[in-house]
């Protein structure tokens, strides 16, 4: 899947905070070329349509396209730059980070500072630094020239961390995985199917503003008014210091992951027992997962319509929703297999099971 990875690379490097998410969905729409019709919401997710039997039920494969990021709110006299996080930021992990800021005149990079330690008082060390007291250091020594580069607020900016292998190279380092792991399948699974029947017309979406409010799911799922929905997002992994086992169970290597609970979602049961039924007839090693706090597009989703049966399928990730996260190849190479055994077999009748 050295192509795959090359994929990834071009995936999770891209810009594409919510709301901002032009440049990462033309390199979907680049790997979808050919896949099916294509076609965007008015939000800016993407659609790639792709028939099997028309007469098959509407199945959504769907992987979330931005990634969280910050914006451009103002420039002080000095030229620093000021910002609004964009998605759920934790401060501790923001200090001394590479930012790009992507400008109408190109992009522009900069590192995100503060107050120095070796001046804060023996109590203020000891707190973690909010981002209201954080700043973008451009390089320049005028609010004047922090212009000329061409910086302006409603910018948007995202950190700038290259894909790469480490030190076993099925283990990968990316900025964005979160969730440009779901965009990869989707395309992965879509240029499978070239060539190959499936009783059903599949929908590839890669959503918007997923960050923000799972608002991309809302709309690209009243479009395609799916019968079933596969919901393809990152998992929390647990095999780092210090978690605990009822924190997280999922660990790199071992597969991907179903999950259990969201607090935005109750995966339907007929469909997830469906997964794990497929999972073992193609000997694809499958681990639980469980999200106390957060959601998924799945739980927008799922209320269309009258109802739509959704599942979660991820792969575990460390470190998301920071500038860096590590994640395994082999959990998706497996992602993609068992997403394609699914669509294979979800016929009208195996569909119409999970509400029966």
């Amino acid at each position: 899947m050295e192509d795959s990875f090359r994929m990834i690379s071009d995936l999770c490097e891209a810009h594409g905070p919510s709301g901002y998410e032009a440049p990462a969905r033309e390199v979907v729409r680049r790997y979808l070329e050919g896949c099916g019709e294509i076609s965007t919401d008015r939000l800016g997710s993407i659609i790639a349509r792709k028939v099997g039997d028309p007469q098959g039920p509407k199945v959504m494969l769907a992987g979330h396209l931005d990634e969280i990021g910050m914006m451009v709110t103002r420039i002080d006299e000095q030229g620093y730059v000021f910002f609004q996080t964009i998605g759920g930021w934790w401060e501790q992990v923001m200090l001394a980070q590479r930012v790009a800021i992507r400008t109408q005149r190109g992009t522009v990079t900069g590192v995100v500072g503060s107050k120095p330690p070796h001046v804060l008082s023996p109590e203020e060390r000891q707190k973690i630094v909010e981002t209201r007291r954080m700043f973008i250091d451009i390089g320049v020594g005028s609010r004047e020239e922090a212009i000329a580069a061409g910086v302006a607020p409603g910018d948007p900016i995202t950190p700038i961390c290259p894909t790469e292998r480490l030190g076993n190279p099925d283990y990968i380092l990316a900025k964005a995985w979160d969730n440009r792991f779901g965009c990869a399948v989707v395309i992965d699974v879509l240029q499978g199917l070239q060539g190959a029947s499936h009783p059903n017309v599949v929908y590839g979406v890669a959503t918007a503003q997923e960050e923000v409010g799972l608002r991309g799911a809302r709309t690209a799922a009243q479009s395609v008014q799916p019968d079933v929905a596969l919901t393809l997002d990152v998992g929390i992994a647990g095999d780092v210091p210090g978690v605990e086992p009822h924190e997280a169970t999922t660990k790199l290597g071992q597969g991907p992951s179903v999950l259990l609970y969201d607090p935005s979602m109750i995966p339907n049961q007929g469909l997830r027992r469906y997964v794990h039924e497929v999972a073992q007839q193609e000997g694809i090693p499958v681990q639980h997962d469980l999200l106390a706090r957060g959601s998924t597009d799945g739980g927008q989703i799922q209320l269309v319509g009258s109802g739509v049966p959704t599942v979660v399928i991820g792969v575990p990730t460390r470190y998301i929703h920071s500038a860096a996260s590590v994640f395994h190849m082999e959990d998706y190479r497996n992602a993609v297999k068992l997403v394609s055994a699914l669509v294979r077999r979800l016929d009208r009748a195996t569909v119409q099971s999970f509400t029966a």
